[in-house]
């Protein structure tokens, strides 16, 4: 069972786009996610911890992730969260990780300007199948 969730928070590294050998496109990042909130005993704004998640897009989302999102941009990331146990070595950890279904810029912050990409449709594609009916 996974975890789908919404999360906010700053690219902390530049996004690391690749193809496989078959074809599928992945676009990985580093999110760092802390929250904010305004302390009234003492009038100023307080950071809490920061929370940090690897975040991976395929297909189309990597592409267009690929070309739209950089480093140091503040982002909206909906998605599946999968936690993992991990070892190498003398080293282990627990990485969590989520899989994108959707991303975008965080417009609290700033503006962004939107482009849609044309798109090739495939016969056997269902979600194709679905606007069509509309």
């Amino acid at each position: 069972m996974t975890d789908q969730l919404t999360l906010t928070g700053l690219i902390a590294t530049t996004p690391r786009h690749i193809v496989t050998s078959e074809g599928l496109a992945i676009t990985s990042f580093r999110l760092a996610s802390q929250q904010r909130w305004f302390d009234r005993k003492v009038g100023r704004w307080s950071d809490g911890e920061t929370n940090w998640y690897t975040v991976t897009a395929f297909r189309d989302l990597a592409v267009n992730a690929s070309q739209s999102l950089h480093k140091g941009d503040r982002v909206v990331t909906v998605g599946r969260l999968k936690v993992r146990d991990w070892s190498n070595d003398d080293r282990s950890g627990t990485s969590v990780e989520i899989e994108a279904d959707s991303l975008g810029h965080d417009l609290y912050w700033g503006v962004t300007d939107y482009t849609k990409v044309a798109r090739t449709i495939l016969e056997d594609d269902p979600e194709e199948d679905e606007e069509e009916e509309l």
